[in-house]
């Protein structure tokens, strides 16, 4: 049975399945074709509007007709897409937590984004404190809740997701041994019956619980950041270049704990360190220790090497940043400094054209003081997780400017209460699908999908 979503996500039944068979003639076994254009409702690209041709011009899996008639279910007019507070980016749909999780009182985490290059479908991974969920979101105002991956080792407040090579990687932190789940995203294209229970379809078990999971697509090496392990929480090196049998290639773990990281293979301003692998390090600590970001050459695994440190005023937990396109500018968020030292939210912009001397370029400060929390670029635009203020969205073609390095440009609230200092509302977003809808995973409210007003 097919379930779909609109503001909110109802679960399906046998009962409901056979009741809209009856009251409007729709078919959605295997079989179905509910627009009636030749085409079984499981190979179109839009089932619900007659699509012969099944043209598809921007080639992301949706179907033109579809597009051009589909309609935000919340247009953000005058300030508000239905009750969240928004700026240039409308609601196109909404699944929540407890829909997502199958429980109530279920938090969500870290989240992020799949494009099947068979079907160019995309897909949001959404994490969840039980669980991971996949949610088929090709017609972004219809998402499909396809199913669930349970935690391996209780529930937990983290829960991380990065993607390779068509498989998902899963690591949790706070909980046992939980270890580095696998599952082949392959298998979401044959859903028949959603929602569905899957198994993972390998366990990495050379960890155990772990903060985070970052991956460098080019190489096909998972990092595995804050783990609970003898190093000391520091990055742990893990071939992923064939996804069921992972590898332990090293680790580093003379700067502490990692909180975050990137890793990329260079291609920017330092030509010292061209084509070199190199990690930029968020090392957040609470304690007595520095916070301050780190850039390692990690090229020879078994021999990483420290490149430079770098701290900034009012470090209270260095959290997590983000390189610009051309490699130039680091831009890092920071946990606690608008709690602790009571500032407004606070991006600070690194210098990285020298990577042996990095400097602090400028920051920048908004007018309210909700915690910062992820942030990604794509091309001239900043996309940050800024918990209680929501999505912001920033221009940063002016990066180099050491006195306006950014400008808001649009934002999407889902935490209409207030903009304030407090854990709540987005933790994380992910801005790359070529469709360009954005999924937005909050703690309470869970999957949000929204998209630029003026495209």
């Amino acid at each position: 049975m097919l379930c779909v979503a609109f503001v909110t996500l109802e679960s399906c039944s046998d009962e409901s399945t056979d009741a809209l068979v009856e009251t409007t003639g729709i078919n959605t076994g295997s079989d179905a074709d509910s627009d009636n254009d030749g085409i079984a409702d499981a190979e179109d690209n839009c089932p619900t509007i007659a699509n012969p041709d099944q043209t598809d011009a921007n080639n992301n899996g949706v179907g033109d007709v579809c597009e051009s008639s589909a309609e935000s279910l919340f247009p953000c007019e005058n300030g508000f897409a239905g009750i969240y507070p928004c700026n240039d980016y409308d609601l196109l749909a909404h699944i929540s937590t407890e829909i997502l999780s199958g429980e109530s009182d279920i938090d969500g985490s870290d989240i992020w984004g799949w494009t099947d290059a068979t079907t160019n479908k995309e897909y949001a991974l959404v994490g969840l404190e039980n669980s991971t969920a996949f949610v088929d979101i090709s017609i972004p105002t219809a998402p499909i809740f396809l199913g669930r991956l349970n935690s391996n080792s209780g529930t937990n407040f983290w829960r991380d997701v990065k993607v390779f090579d068509d498989f998902a990687f899963i690591v949790a932190d706070g909980v046992g041994d939980h270890g580095m789940q696998i599952f082949d995203l392959s298998r979401l294209r044959t859903v028949t019956n959603p929602p569905e229970t899957f198994t993972a379809d390998a366990i990495y078990t050379g960890v155990g619980s772990c903060h985070n999971i970052v991956i460098n697509d080019s190489e096909g090496v998972a990092y595995l950041v804050g783990c609970n392990s003898a190093n000391g929480g520091g990055p742990i090196f893990v071939d992923v270049s064939n996804p069921l049998n992972p590898t332990f290639l090293g680790e580093y773990t003379a700067s502490g704990y990692t909180h975050d990281a990137q890793v990329i293979t260079y291609n920017g301003p330092d030509t010292d360190y061209s084509g070199k692998e190199i990690l930029i390090a968020s090392n957040g600590t609470s304690g007595s220790g520095t916070n301050k970001v780190v850039i390692v050459d990690v090229s020879d695994k078994t021999n990483p090497a420290l490149i430079s440190e770098i701290t900034y005023p009012q470090a209270a937990y260095t959290h997590q940043g983000w390189f610009t396109d051309d490699q130039r500018y680091f831009i890092l968020g920071d946990e606690l400094d608008e709690q602790n030292f009571g500032v407004n939210t606070s991006t600070f912009i690194f210098d990285f054209a020298d990577l042996d001397n990095p400097v602090l370029s400028s920051k920048y400060t908004a007018q309210f003081d909700a915690i910062d929390h992820n942030g990604y670029v794509k091309g001239n635009e900043f996309y940050l997780a800024n918990y209680r203020a929501g999505l912001r969205v920033f221009d940063i073609t002016n990066i180099s400017s050491p006195t306006n390095p950014m400008t808001e440009v649009g934002y999407f609230d889902t935490y209409p209460d207030n903009n304030n200092t407090g854990f709540n509302g987005v933790w994380s977003i992910y801005p790359y699908f070529n469709s360009q809808n954005i999924i937005i995973g909050d703690i309470e409210g869970g999957l949000f999908i929204v998209r630029k007003s003026s495209l």
